[in-house]
């Protein structure tokens, strides 16, 4: 599995997010919250994922843009570590869940743990 998060690794359809939340589970490690379901998709890809941060939470479009890059980028990086030898398919949405700012490295970490989280949850 590659570094990349291109146009057929993003979760976009409207049908896929909203089953997504009504079907779901979670897992969380605090600031990230990883909403996951097992399914398939048409293109044949194994992961899609998408992120969101919550516009009551932090106000400014610059703030939630610049933690959503922030939140892409890490997932972007860990993905190979954890997804390498994935058989099944899923769907993902990571959403930031604090108040407050964050920067690169502690996302990193976070999205790290949420990962390893998800991958104890699901090899059980």
């Amino acid at each position: 599995m590659s570094f990349k998060y291109g146009k057929k690794d993003k979760l976009k359809s409207k049908k896929n997010i909203e089953q997504l939340f009504n079907e779901g589970k979670a897992v969380t490690v605090f600031p990230l919250r990883l909403v996951y379901l097992e399914t398939s998709f048409d293109d044949g890809s194994a992961l899609k994922a998408g992120v969101s941060v919550s516009k009551r939470l932090h106000k400014t479009a610059v703030g939630r843009n610049t933690i959503k890059r922030l939140m892409r980028e890490a997932y972007r990086l860990n993905k190979p570590l954890y997804f390498n030898n994935s058989s099944a398919s899923y769907a993902f949405m990571i959403l930031y869940i604090s108040k407050d700012g964050t920067t690169f490295d502690k996302i990193d970490r976070t999205m790290k743990l949420l990962l390893k989280k998800f991958t104890k949850s699901v090899s059980k």
